[in-house]
């Protein structure tokens, strides 16, 4: 199947002749259904293609961002105002659609008050909650002499 280089459908012919019909423009004869039976062919400038599929594909590397996984840090002595600072801060990272790992850090003795980090970062949920969004991805967990969970941007509804 030969599709001409205006568009139109020039039928079912042997490649030796469409490529005869391609030369007779100057351009080169492209396949670009391999798979559909009968393989789908198009008269066009390669060179010029080629250009603009690397267009294309520059184009949306450029839009596409992966998202980053940003960190805070918690400590159990933390105070109120500085807890709102760092919920702020990891709003904005979930703003523009990173992840954020919270971690509440113990240190020496404070590990025999889990408990204490545990509140900790169910209050520090509750802040998030109160200002944007979002959604645990990881349930928190004890990493060593770490209490840590991962939180996403929600999913918007289309």
């Amino acid at each position: 199947m030969v599709i001409g280089p205006d568009g139109t459908n020039l039928g079912k012919m042997p490649s030796r002749k469409a490529n005869e019909i391609a030369a007779s423009y100057g351009l080169d004869l492209f396949c670009v259904a391999p798979q559909a039976n009968p393989p789908v062919c198009k008269i066009l400038n390669y060179g010029k293609y080629r250009f603009e599929e690397q267009k294309a594909e520059r184009q949306r590397r450029k839009n596409s961002k992966a998202a980053e996984l940003k960190e805070i840090q918690l400590h159990i002595s933390i105070g109120e105002h500085d807890l709102r600072t760092k919920a702020k801060k990891a709003v904005e990272f979930l703003g523009d659609g990173d992840k954020v790992n919270v971690r509440v850090i113990l240190k020496g003795r404070e590990m025999a008050h889990k408990e204490i980090g545990e509140e900790l970062f169910v209050k520090f949920k509750s802040v998030l909650e109160e200002s944007t969004a979002l959604t645990q991805e990881k349930a928190p967990s004890w990493e060593g002499k770490c209490y840590s969970g991962i939180f996403a941007p929600a999913k918007k509804k289309q």
